[in-house]
């Protein structure tokens, strides 16, 4: 028996123009940087979505403390409204949940958004519950999984939200790389899926995952004193173009599949290079990694709630036929590759 994703859902807070908040703010932000005007030209977002407009509230000196309560508060309604549109699209009901996962790497609170949220909803008392906290972008893969394993294991159904809300670690004024490519492409949401036991869906067929620790300074993910702050080299893509087809080819190669035998990727858009390199090293054609385009122009780059983004887009625009293969991808930390092998029944 094999776990099946049988619903999702997204939500997405207020959307803000590329141009207009470049313009309006960041252009003035990282005015010390020649490269900034390039890197905002270049990182393939013409949207993303913010719970704090730094053109409104510039948030970029506000203690780790305050962005933290400011967390619950903007990730509470976000995170309802995901996991609604989650369970309708199930057909479940909350208090059918029995196994309900939050991941984040953006906001911590004691009790949780986990117990929050389930509190709100009206999930069972009995709920079990799982919190993955500061894993990164590809952290609705290890998610899915032991939701997944529940399932299986034990016949529970549950609930995966991924809710992150990368504006709220705006950093102060620099001309820092880094933090001006991570202010060019990181944005919020909420997504979340539904995990059965037996219903159709896309099965979870298999997971894959390598770290590469001889490079684990090329990504981070820092707490300071003023938030959240990223480290992110531009040698990720040609570390990950290093790896991505043998590990690839060993998950598919488990199941007697091949690159070519896959139907639809969902690639994880950690920026335009990332998807290039990906797409190049595994022989993908422009169709197979469109989708992928189209949410970072769109929604840009989400962290974790990202991949589930991704295949909501394509399980809504392509609408895959049973027995099509599904390989969702994300990248994080580590430096980390994970992948899932789902399949249409």
């Amino acid at each position: 028996m094999k776990a099946a994703i049988s619903g999702i859902g997204t939500a997405f807070p207020a959307p803000l123009d590329q141009r207009s908040v470049w313009d309006q703010f960041f252009s003035s932000h990282h005015s010390a940087s020649r490269s900034a005007p390039r890197i905002w030209r270049n990182a393939g977002v013409a949207r993303r979505h913010a719970v704090v407009d730094p053109r409104v509230e510039d948030i970029s000196t506000l203690s780790t403390g305050a962005r933290m309560r400011r967390f619950v508060d903007e990730a509470l309604p976000l995170g309802k409204e995901a996991l609604s549109a989650c369970l309708t699209d199930a057909g479940l009901a909350p208090g059918d949940v029995e196994m309900f996962a939050v991941v984040s790497c953006t906001g911590y609170a004691s009790p949780g958004v986990d117990i929050l949220l389930a509190r709100d909803l009206a999930m069972p008392a009995s709920v079990e519950r799982l919190h993955v906290g500061h894993m990164g972008c590809y952290a609705a893969l290890p998610a899915l999984a032991a939701v997944a394993d529940a399932a299986v294991a034990r016949g529970k159904v549950g609930v995966l939200l991924c809710v992150e809300l990368t504006s709220l670690h705006l950093q102060p004024a620099t001309d820092d790389v880094d933090q001006i490519v991570a202010h060019a492409i990181f944005s919020d949401a909420a997504a979340a899926v539904a995990v059965h036991p037996s219903a159709p869906g896309l099965e979870l067929v298999d997971l894959a995952a390598f770290t590469d620790s001889t490079v684990l300074e090329h990504m981070a993910w820092q707490v300071t004193d003023l938030g959240f702050r990223m480290n992110l080299s531009p040698r990720v893509s040609s570390v990950l173009g290093e790896h991505v087809e043998r590990v690839t080819a060993d998950l598919l190669g488990r199941h007697r599949l091949r690159i070519a035998d896959v139907d639809h990727w969902a690639i994880h858009p950690g920026g335009p290079r990332i998807i290039s390199t990906v797409a190049e090293r595994l022989g993908l054609h422009d169709d197979d990694v469109a989708p992928s385009r189209q949410v970072l122009r769109d929604h840009g780059n989400c962290s974790s709630a990202t991949v589930l983004i991704v295949l909501d887009q394509l399980a809504r625009q392509r609408r895959p036929s049973p027995g099509d293969h599904i390989v969702g991808m994300a990248f994080g930390p580590g430096l980390t590759l994970y992948l899932a092998l789902l399949r249409v029944r």
